[in-house]
């Protein structure tokens, strides 16, 4: 919080200055501002396939044993580390209704709730672990979350994690050293490229592998051809303990230079959590300035009436015309405000459609699969996890391509409104979709169980059938009832009956898989669909009122403008003199604050680009 400690001085400089004006909107507008910087935080996702190093790389990082590592232990759940004063476990279960419900637990019971092996399948329900540890590297609002590892990153967990990509700050790709990148990774870098202001790829384990320089050439060619834009480096998770561990000075150094954790642990400083800070002082040097320029324009509108008495006609003239404009903004009539409306409507009508088309493609080669398959029980468990993992991408990916979307069309409303549209968009935090966990599985019942007694006695029903049919019209020619014809159509009747049961039974098997196939389609739809729209509404909330909200700053400006110019028409000359003097001290006190606010910002930088 060291770093967030100037511009929350400067935003209760702000705040004092402003105080006797009697403006609660701008109040609060920079009171905001400073909830922000109270509560931001800088979130990185360390994400891989199973056992590549990632719990690892974070224990690494933090320089603590917190997320536990076994060659028998594997992560089970999200575990999410930042900076607390005192070491905590926290357990996190969301309830119906979204609904968290939060439980403290001895930091020795970690890997009972964070392992596969300690809690299978997530038995306990977690939507995540929060671990809070005295760190400095966590002090500046970093936040690291270890991520499940995953079977191939074209597996279903891949397709969780990539729908959390875009409430990340950063993204981490750890791979280790015994291959080269595989197309599933080089697919999810290119989602993370799309949707997360900085992507890093980490090589683990060249303590292992002697050709590790080989693979991170190779691995960077394979970026350079991709077109992702990411670094990489190459780190020893083993080689950075042994280095925390080291009883010397010299040996620590030794070790900590061969770990090669220094640069990724400069990325993280200065690369995200220094550009978070940065974007962090430019977002209060604009909030303040803007704030404190309606109040000057107010008063130097009244300190010009006050000046020249016979030119205050024309300034509320000028004054009003403003007026009008500002309020034109808050209807709905408003440009920006159709724009708003528009693109949120048309947007959800495309993400329906890409995600409905996507499901029905799944739905068409699932169908094909049943229908030329056979008997869908034999191979109904591979067949659901590939329909559940191609569901999830599907829905992945669409949540990804809304997120997209939303941002655009973010940009294109505060187009509308004011050229300077990167000064006024708010910060779209979009959370991520948890929606597939709602969805039930797929559970195919046999009510009709092919046993050896029931192929038996269907085989006797065909079997009698036959034998007294050819049986009856062998003794109108003078043989017996058993015959050798009769019995060889009995044994050919049965069989026959046997493999249209046979039949039969599969034909139905086939309809009920079509039919759990269609209902688990649906639920994936009206889930994933639901989730989105959630996400649209939100951001169309989120802009309708940061832009109401600041079409309201400017009109209440106005007014006040204008007030106090109609009011200066009734003054005496001393009244105008000493208000003069008064209003000269105002300003000299509110660009004081615009001089100190600004050196928030770096040399060089222009303020008004904040």
């Amino acid at each position: 919080m060291a770093a967030k400690a100037e511009p929350i001085a400067a935003v209760d400089l702000a705040l004092g200055a402003l105080a006797k004006y009697e403006r609660p909107d701008l109040e609060g507008r920079l009171r905001q501002a400073r909830e922000r910087l109270l509560a931001d935080h800088v979130r990185v996702l360390v994400a891989g396939e199973f056992k590549k190093g990632k719990s690892m790389l974070v224990n690494g990082l933090v320089g603590a044993p917190v997320c536990p590592v076994l060659d028998d232990l594997s992560t089970a759940v999200p575990t999410v580390v930042r900076y607390a004063e005192t070491p905590t476990v926290t357990l996190v279960r969301v309830l119906d209704g979204d609904i968290a419900e939060r439980n403290t637990v001895p930091l020795d019971d970690i890997a009972r709730y964070a392992t596969e092996q300690g809690n299978p399948g997530n038995r306990e329900r977690l939507s995540q672990i929060e671990i809070g540890l005295p760190r400095a590297v966590l002090a500046s609002g970093l936040v690291l979350v270890d991520t499940p590892g995953v079977g191939g990153l074209n597996s279903v967990q891949a397709a969780a994690t990539a729908s959390t990509l875009p409430a990340a700050d950063a993204v981490l790709l750890v791979s280790d050293a015994s291959q080269e990148y595989t197309a599933p990774e080089l697919e999810f870098l290119r989602q993370a490229v799309a949707v997360c202001p900085n992507v890093a790829c980490v090589l683990t384990k060249t303590d292992m592998y002697p050709e590790w320089r080989t693979i991170a050439e190779l691995d960077r060619g394979h970026l350079r051809r991709a077109g992702i834009d990411a670094q990489l480096f190459t780190v020893s998770s083993t080689m950075r303990w042994h280095a925390l561990l080291a009883e010397t000075d010299e040996l620590r150094a030794e070790l900590a230079a061969d770990s090669g954790y220094a640069p990724l642990v400069g990325y993280l400083r200065k690369g995200v959590v220094g550009k978070a800070d940065e974007l962090a002082r430019r977002s209060t040097v604009h909030d303040v300035l803007a704030v404190t320029d309606q109040v000057i324009a107010s008063l130097r509108t009244e300190q010009a009436a006050q000046e020249n008495p016979e030119s205050v006609q024309q300034v509320i003239r000028k004054l009003s015309e403003a007026e009008k404009r500002a309020t034109a903004l808050k209807e709905r009539s408003a440009r920006w405000q159709q724009t708003l409306t528009d693109g949120v409507a048309d947007l959800n009508a495309d993400i329906d459609y890409d995600l409905r088309d996507r499901l029905r493609e799944i739905v068409r080669d699932a169908e094909e699969v049943i229908q030329n398959g056979g008997d869908p029980t034999r191979t109904w468990d591979q067949f659901t996890a590939w329909v559940e993992q191609s569901t999830a991408a599907a829905g992945s990916a669409n949540y990804v391509w809304a997120t997209q979307r939303a941002r655009y069309l973010a940009n294109r409303v505060a187009d509308h409104f004011d050229e300077e549209r990167t000064h006024l968009l708010p910060a779209l935090r979009i959370e991520p979709s948890d929606s597939l966990r709602s969805v039930r599985g797929m559970t195919l019942k046999d009510n009709e169980t092919w046993t050896v007694g029931r192929r038996l006695l269907t085989g006797l029903r065909g079997g009698y059938s036959g034998m007294l049919m050819f049986g009856m019209l062998g003794t109108l020619v003078g043989f017996t009832m058993f015959n050798p014809i009769s019995i060889g159509a009995a044994l050919l009747m049965g069989k026959k009956t046997i493999g249209d049961e046979r039949r039969r039974i599969v034909q139905k098997r086939q309809a009920d898989a079509k039919t759990v196939l269609r209902r688990y389609i649906d639920d994936v739809t009206f889930h994933v669909a639901k989730d989105s729209r959630d996400m649209l509404r939100g951001v169309q909330r989120v802009l309708r009122d940061h832009f109401t909200q600041t079409a309201e700053q400017m009109k209440r400006s106005l007014q006040e403008s204008l007030k106090a110019a109609e009011a200066s028409v009734k003054s005496t000359k001393a009244e105008r003199d000493a208000r003069l003097s008064e209003i000269g001290a105002e300003l000299s006190r509110l660009e004081a604050v615009q001089v100190h606010v600004k050196t928030l910002l770096p040399p060089g930088t222009g303020a008004r680009a904040a």
